[in-house]
C-alpha cells in the first residue's frame, strides 16, 4: 500500500541522513522524498512516500518518532489530502510531432517552457497518475530526459502538521 508520510524535522545538518539511514537499514525502500525549509527557520518539511503493509508502516512510523530530529509526523493517507508533483519533460518535437505534442500538452494542462528546432521542454503538475498517465500518451514520441520532483502534500481542511 501506497504511503505518504509528512514530517517536521529540526533544520540541522545530518538530519535527512539520519532519516534516510533509518529507511535503508531496515530494508525499507523511498519512492520519492521532498525536503524544504518552513516558515519557521529552525524546522523543514520532509514529504516521504513509500510503499508497504499496514504492520510496516506502523513499524516506520514508531521508528521516525524515535529520531531526536523529528519533531512531529502525520501519515497524510490517513486523511484527506492534496498531493502534487512537478514534472520537467524533453522531447523531441520536430515538424511531425511538434502540433500533436502541443496538443497534448495543452490537455494535460502542461507548459512548454522551452523551444528549440528538434525539442520541446513541458512543465507539468499534478498528481502522480496525471503525469504517467502523460508520459503513457506521449506514445512513440522519443522522451530525451524526465525529471521530477517527487509528491508534496497537505492535509485538506482544518487538519495541519504544525507545532
Amino acid at each position: 500500500m501506497r504511503r505518504i508520510i509528512s514530517l517536521l524535522v529540526e533544520n540541522e545538518a545530518g538530519a535527512l541522513s539520519r532519516i534516510a539511514g533509518l529507511f535503508s537499514a531496515r530494508g525499507y525502500n523511498i519512492e520519492s522524498l521532498t525536503v524544504a525549509p518552513t516558515e519557521d527557520e529552525t524546522l523543514s518539511r520532509m514529504t516521504i512516500v513509500t510503499y508497504g503493509s499496514d504492520q510496516i508502516i506502523e513499524q516506520i512510523t514508531k521508528q521516525l518518532n524515535k529520531l531526536i530530529d523529528v519533531v512531529r509526523l502525520v501519515d497524510l493517507t490517513e486523511g484527506r489530502h492534496i498531493e502534487r508533483e512537478l514534472m520537467l519533460l524533453k522531447v523531441t518535437a520536430e515538424r511531425d510531432y511538434r502540433e500533436e505534442i502541443k496538443r497534448l500538452s495543452d490537455i494535460f494542462r502542461g507548459r512548454i517552457v522551452d523551444v528549440t528546432d528538434k525539442t520541446y521542454t513541458i512543465e507539468i503538475t499534478g498528481p502522480v497518475g496525471k503525469l504517467d498517465a502523460f508520459i503513457e500518451a506521449l506514445g512513440d514520441a522519443d522522451v530525451i530526459e524526465v525529471v521530477r520532483s517527487g509528491v508534496s502534500g497537505i492535509a485538506r481542511g482544518e487538519r495541519a502538521l504544525r507545532l
